[in-house]
């Protein structure tokens, strides 16, 4: 027995003794975990940006910067209502630490470890660290001098935003913090700072404004979209109601004062929705462009509002300029004042969306409606070169004179026939032919032989996305906004080569990094087939195209969309006139999509002088950015053969892609005293067309036999020197 009691004894203290030894390893590691946080700490704090007054109490709106470096505008209000200490309300105080950071003034290093420790298990059951841990200090640092991009919510910027948040707490007082903080945020509309959005919302100082409305105003501070009075009314009366009840948890009001403010109607006192007084000139001008930065930021993961962003934009403000006058001079003609325009212009060598105008009229709304990237429209005509005839070339080698045939044609598992725009069928035809005079049946036969599929993927790669749903009929009109056809084009003009249409090069963050957008471009199809496409499309301004320029080496194609059958039930006098009306055009240096038509079908309908509105537009534009440029011409690659085709009276200069020419049929050899005769045109009732061959100077003759879909045989010829 004694034994026994001597061996539990034993493992009793052999327990201890493992069980001490593990809690020191534990200590070990502990402190060694300590040690090594201590010292990831020190590292990046000694990193960390600089700190200045100026930061903190400048609003957080972002700069933007045209990219020869030149100060453009802020895309905060110009004026601000800053609110010192001394003039902030307790009432406001008391709302914003309620909701925000009740432990504010007990926090002496600036950070409160009780939230951070909540923030840190919120975190590790979510596995990411982007779950918040700041009190208002470190919201400040953050608004101040870093950037809000989710991407950058690390370890690295924590600790960093931890460090400066002690530091301005030993250098600043609480109110001061606090005054930074209530003037810094944004809060819609382009204002920043509580006492502007006092003064936006309630036309009133922030000082005249009741519990309720307080509250709201504090409410908006964490999410101020989302919480938009105007827009979203039951969010923001939750949002309130949420700050209240915060009021009344931490003591600063009472329950019958908490409830009499939650039954105040949220939109007591509310001014009806407004825009501000003091938008500059050029704020007006440049505001859809604006717009489509902003979204552009944001897609990218940053808050342009709230980040202190140093951005620079691919903006030519003068050729914007000159697109605003367009829209709203008498420089071009429209039908009337309800006619509108949307337009883009983009440089095919970057991508750079150069100027951009949303249409004719606009109120002086920021932000308002941008009708150049409106994607609800069809592009009519326009979308056959980069959808039928394109990818027909890229894929199947065809030349300018494939022969095509404009026929009957029924859309299959229908009873739909395909008209063109003038009712009647040409029969066969050269592409070169059937491109320049806009025919829609050999454009969908086109698209049939490619396959849907094939052309749809093709056009993706440029950005132009295709409704499947719609079958072979998007072949003459895909939905697609003057932003995506601009960019399309500029892919023909930069000889195959496609940049993605943008409107940042650059966004600076305030801790000095640097995002960079532009890049090399992405080949989307074969210089060869850019080259034959521009050369067809060459023709279609040169003959008797309101958007002709003399002497200037351009490209483009028309788009005109009918009304539906319903449409026009309802609006009869419609008819014969276009709904929509596109041109789409470019020179090397510049790709210009142009869209005219009516926002609603009771606005009117293009007629007119307005039926030539968007070619018009596009010419004046082009004009202007090329008066200063070098017209120069496109480059025949050496994978385009080129070839003079002579089909009865016609002579045209047809492209094939190399190694794709044709085999001319064998001519039976010359008997002496023959005066040899070949055929040409069409056999039609047994009546054929003769023409003696003739001597051409120096050219070599050859011959080319076609079978139409009647049967028919064509017989053409051609000559090479």
């Amino acid at each position: 027995m004694p034994q026994t009691r001597l061996g539990r004894n034993h493992r009793k203290q052999g327990f201890w003794h493992y069980f001490g030894r593990f809690l020191s390893w534990c200590f070990l590691v502990l402190g060694l975990l300590f040690v090594s946080g201590v010292g990831v700490f020190a590292y990046y704090a000694k990193s960390a940006p600089t700190v200045t007054t100026t930061k903190l109490q400048a609003g957080g709106s972002s700069a933007l910067y045209t990219n020869d470096g030149k100060f453009l505008l802020s895309l905060g209000s110009d004026k601000r209502n800053y609110i010192r200490s001394d003039q902030i309300p307790q009432q406001l105080k008391d709302a914003v630490l309620s909701i925000e950071d009740k432990r504010f003034y007990n926090e002496p290093l600036g950070v409160d470890p009780i939230r951070i420790a909540g923030s840190l298990v919120a975190n590790i059951k979510g596995h990411d660290i982007s779950a918040g841990g700041s009190g208002i200090t470190q919201q400040l640092i953050k608004l101040s001098v870093f950037s809000t991009d989710a991407s950058q919510r690390n370890i690295r910027r924590k600790a960093q935003e931890a460090w400066l948040a002690m530091q301005i707490t030993q250098k600043y007082s609480k109110e001061k913090i606090l005054e930074y903080y209530i003037n810094k945020p944004y809060m819609g509309y382009n204002n920043y700072g509580i006492g502007t959005a006092s003064n936006y919302y309630y036309g009133k100082h922030i000082n005249q404004l009741d519990l309720s409305q307080t509250a709201m105003l504090a409410g908006m501070l964490n999410a101020p979209t989302s919480y938009d009075p105007y827009l979203y009314p039951e969010a923001t009366k939750n949002r309130r109601d949420t700050v209240l009840y915060a009021m009344y948890r931490n003591n600063k009001i009472d329950k019958q004062t908490m409830n009499r403010a939650m039954a105040e109607p949220i939109n007591y006192g509310l001014r009806p929705r407004h825009t501000n007084n003091d938008h500059s000139q050029r704020r007006i001008i440049d505001d859809p462009y604006i717009k489509e930065v902003v979204n552009e930021a944001k897609a990218k993961g940053f808050d342009p509002y709230n980040s202190n962003l140093k951005i620079t934009v691919n903006i030519d403000q003068k050729a914007q300029n000159e697109l605003y006058e367009l829209a709203n001079s008498n420089k071009v003609p429209f039908t009337n004042e309800k006619m509108q325009v949307g337009a883009t212009v983009v440089d095919p060598s970057n991508g750079h969306v150069v100027a951009i105008i949303g249409g004719r009229n606009l109120p002086k709304v920021a932000l308002g409606y941008n009708r150049a990237v409106q994607t609800g429209r069809s592009t009519g005509s326009s979308i056959k070169p980069i959808l039928d005839y394109a990818p027909a070339i890229e894929y199947k080698n065809w030349s300018t004179a494939e022969i095509l045939y404009d026929t009957p044609y029924v859309y299959s598992g229908t009873n739909v026939q395909l008209y063109d725009w003038d009712n009647t069928y040409q029969g066969a035809m050269t592409m070169r032919y059937a491109l320049e005079q806009s025919r829609n049946v050999p454009a969908v036969r086109t698209l049939q032989t490619v396959g849907l599929q094939k052309a749809s993927k093709f056009a993706k790669q440029m950005g132009i996305n295709i409704e499947k749903s719609q079958g072979l009929s998007v072949g003459i009109g895909a939905n697609a906004s003057t932003l995506q056809m601009a960019g399309a084009y500029g892919a023909l003009a930069n000889q195959g080569v496609y940049h993605a249409p943008h409107f940042i090069s650059k966004i600076e963050t305030p801790d000095g990094l640097e995002h960079l957008y532009d890049n090399a471009g992405e080949r989307v199809m074969k210089t060869s087939t850019a080259y034959m496409i521009t050369d067809m499309l060459k023709g279609v301004i040169s003959k008797g195209s309101e958007a002709q320029i003399p002497r200037l080496y351009q490209a483009g194609k028309t788009g005109t969309v009918k009304y539906s059958d319903s449409e026009l039930k309802k609006f009869p006098s419609y008819a014969g006139t276009p709904k929509d009306s596109w041109f789409v055009g470019y020179t090397k240096d510049y790709s210009i999509a142009v869209w005219t038509g009516y926002d609603n079908l009771r606005d009117g309908k293009i007629s007119g002088n307005g039926e030539n509105s968007a070619q018009l537009f596009y010419k004046s534009a082009m004009q202007y950015l090329m008066k200063d440029k070098v017209n120069s011409d496109w480059q025949k690659p050496d994978t385009v053969v080129a070839q003079k085709l002579v089909s009865g009276r016609a002579i045209t200069n047809e492209l094939y892609v190399k190694g794709h020419t044709p085999k001319p049929p064998k001519i039976p050899k010359k008997k002496k005293n023959d005066a040899r005769r070949i055929i040409m045109g069409r056999n039609q009732d047994n009546q054929n067309e003769q023409r003696t061959q003739s001597q051409q100077g120096t050219l070599q003759k050859h011959y080319i036999v076609r079978r139409d879909a009647y049967g028919n045989l064509h017989y053409y010829y051609y000559y090479t020197r």
